[in-house]
């Protein structure tokens, strides 16, 4: 019987090198005995690589696991061998901490050569198909928390949360325990607010890790910097149901519970959702999505039969940033888009101030196992997730755009026929799981989309902590961006007219935001924030309309050397609206909201005066029922395409010397049931909004930031009346 260890299976190979080129001084080749028994020595170094329990089969071909040392070639090395070697080699390797693994073809006596060759293999297994850590067996998955726990950070107490409503959270996880205190564990329902059903406690994973499997198999110190609440909102086992009518109360109850204990910045993160009691009438507002707008307003309000009766004005102090899905489809097709195009966004994600959260798919990889083999995915990399609905079917007018953005929802696998396998773990996001304090899972579709936004928003309000929810959902959607595909699919659709350009919009909300493009500025895109409030009409009449005018810090000098190189501007207004109590008022866009707010940029050429006229004439076109004339800027969206809803962006690719030509902008008020109905109550109540205006171009030479931060002072906006 013969061993070798790794480390010396060079020199064992080198007996062989010189049996075959080198003999004794007998004439003899050397280290013959040994070489002799080449067969048996074969037999018994794959053998000694052999990890699993029992024995290998020894007769037929077969799938094998192979374990790779983390070597650069690895992979590459064994694909050459798996050629020459006519067997088959799977494309796919799993990238661990100190192994690759991919897996092989072929009959036990094929392998034996392998030990013996270049290829870094150190152990081979029993298939388990291991596409992610959401595979390995309990004890290994407990090696990778067990790492992930002495590299783990908690944020103090006093940072921001993710507040899910949802059906509770596990927080005996090891992973949630010290991110979920005991006391920020609610219910509605009952005294316990622990998750029996899983779903709550995946979200939670997701909304406090972003993909854990990342954080598992990387080795760097994981710091985090929000922290967790949950309300249990959706019954258990044996629990009544709750009546669809009461679902505006339910959610109003549970916004109130964390805010009761604890005074501190927090993200709801609502990835529940059904169809509306308007659903014949996509996108119009219901009483379980007015109740959440009167909560981001910060109104209070109560349900007296199917209507809203609004107790108090909206109190800036209470505003709140509620993050939901746009829900998933009823099935799956193979013609994707054409599915989710005709399933509308459901309730409560057609709300004017929440942030609706879609989902897109960079997962394009099948799994491994041999039995899917010939399946494919439904989604190509980059596109819409077979999961997510849209709000195509709202019409043109008069609803708000939704989605807001798309975050990683996963994706389908597809054997092109009529058989579709949605969930699968290799086309999923890692996540924490409720059956056991060290269970990990996955999780996919329009719910874990959801709990990334809420994540990136907590994110944004441990940056930035003094900037209203309305800023924080401004500031992830100016982050987002289409991917290649929806870039694609928006120019398009551009070419046939606005109107089909929106509905991509409608598809793909404003794409796919980012941390780094979301919490900071680079040399090459500087993004300036905001924050004002003003009122918008006065007097009892309410006729006398007002408007801010901001001075904009561009650098004309650095946009003037760019010449006619290319420069993105890009302008996000975010404001939240209050909800007519009136069901009558939600068929109506002016009907619904408080009031509405626009934004404009001057001319280049054009003076201030010519520049507030114009403002003052589209205010009143609008008003009117008229379309504003709008001025010379070329807007990617279009001022009739964009103003929907209560966030409004858009994009002006222009040259920089152009845009140094243009340095105000202008936000201003159009009608609303304050003005419309003349309500009292409402008299000179101001209102406040989040501007962010970002300059960003691919020259590389180029630093806007700058000169920006040098000459920056906190604007002072000008009430023009």
């Amino acid at each position: 019987m013969v061993w070798v260890s790794d480390e010396y299976r060079t020199q064992f190979l080198k007996l062989f090198e010189d049996y075959l080129e080198r003999s004794s001084e007998a004439g003899n080749p050397r280290n013959n005995e040994l070489v002799a028994n080449i067969a048996r020595i074969r037999q018994s170094v794959l053998a000694d690589l052999w990890q699993s329990d029992g024995q290998p089969p020894q007769t037929g071909k077969h799938w094998w696991e192979v374990w790779l040392r983390p070597t650069a070639d690895g992979p590459d090395l064994l694909r050459r061998y798996a050629q020459f070697a006519e067997l088959v080699v799977s494309p796919r390797v799993l990238r661990l901490t100190d192994r690759n693994v991919t897996w092989v073809q072929a009959t036990w006596s094929e392998l034996e050569a392998l030990p013996f060759t270049a290829v870094p293999v150190a152990e081979i297994r029993r298939p388990e198909f291991v596409d992610t850590i959401d595979d390995l067996t309990v004890g290994e998955q407990e090696e990778y928390l067990n790492d992930l726990l002495e590299r783990l950070e908690p944020a103090p107490e006093t940072a921001p949360a993710v507040c899910h409503l949802d059906t509770g959270v596990a927080r005996t996880h090891v992973l949630l325990s010290e991110s979920l205190a005991e006391q920020d564990l609610h219910s509605v329902l009952g005294v316990s607010g622990f998750d029996q059903d899983g779903h709550g406690t995946k979200m939670a994973g997701i909304a406090l890790f972003g993909n854990l499997e990342a954080q598992l198999i990387g080795s760097a110190p994981v710091s985090l910097r929000h922290c967790l609440e949950s309300v249990r909102i959706i019954p258990q086992n044996g629990e009544p149901q709750h009546d669809p009518i009461t679902y505006g109360d339910v959610t109003a109850q549970a916004v109130a519970m964390p805010e009761a204990v604890a005074t501190r910045g927090r993200v709801f993160c609502m990835p529940v959702s059904v169809k509306s009691d308007t659903a014949d009438l996509p996108g119009q507002p219901t009483l379980w999505s007015a109740t959440v707008d009167a909560l981001a307003v910060g109104a209070e309000v109560v349900r007296n039969g199917d209507e809203l009766e609004l107790l108090s004005a909206p109190d800036p102090e209470r505003a709140r940033l509620l993050v939901v899905s746009a829900g998933n489809t009823d099935q799956y097709v193979a013609d994707h888009l054409v599915q989710s195009d005709l399933s509308a966004v459901l309730d409560p994600g057609q709300a004017w101030n929440v942030l609706t959260v879609g989902a897109h798919t960079e997962l394009t990889d099948p799994p491994t196992d041999p039995a899917y083999g010939g399946w494919d995915v439904v989604a190509e990399e980059g596109e819409l997730s077979p999961y997510s609905r849209t709000s195509l079917l709202f019409g043109i007018k008069p609803w708000p755009i939704k989605p807001d953005i798309v975050m990683e929802g996963g994706n389908i696998l597809h054997d092109g026929a009529s058989l579709f396998e949605p969930g699968l773990p290799v086309l999923s996001t890692r996540t924490t799981g409720h059956a056991n304090d060290l269970a990990l899972t996955s999780a996919h579709a329009t719910s874990a989309a959801t709990a990334q936004g809420a994540r990136l928003a907590a994110l944004a309000m441990a940056t930035y902590p003094e900037y209203w929810p309305e800023t924080i959902r401004a500031l992830v959607v100016h982050g987002a961006e289409w991917t290649p595909v929806m870039k694609s699919a928006v120019k398009d659709a551009g070419k046939s007219g606005k109107k089909d350009q929106q509905a991509m919009l409608r598809r793909y909300g404003w794409g796919v935001p980012t941390e780094d493009r979301v919490l900071y500025s680079t040399n090459q895109a500087v993004t300036l924030v905001v924050q004002d409030e003003f009122i918008p009409f006065e007097g009892d009449e309410f006729k006398i309309p007002a408007f801010r005018l901001h001075d904009l810090p561009w650098p004309t000098q650095v946009l003037q050397g760019l010449g006619d190189a290319q420069v993105d501007l890009r302008v996000t207004l975010s404001y939240f609206v209050e909800p007519t109590a009136s069901r009558r008022g939600w068929r109506r866009r002016y009907s619904y909201a408080s009031h509405h707010l626009r934004f404009e940029v001057q001319d280049p050429l054009e003076t201030e005066a010519q520049f507030v006229q114009r403002v003052n004439h589209d205010a009143r076109t609008e008003e009117a029922g008229g379309r504003p004339g709008g001025g010379q800027v070329k807007w990617l969206v279009g001022a009739n395409q964009r103003n929907l809803g209560s966030l409004h962006q858009d994009i002006w690719q222009t040259s920089g010397v152009e845009l140094a030509q243009s340095g105000k902008l202008a936000v201003f008020p159009v009608g609303g049931w304050w003005k419309n109905n003349a309500a009292k109550a409402r008299v000179d109540q101001t209102v406040r909004y989040a501007l962010l205006v970002s300059l960003k171009t691919a020259e590389q030479d180029v630093d806007l930031y700058t000169p920006v931060a040098n000459t920056l002072q906190i604007p002072t906006p000008i009430v023009v009346n």
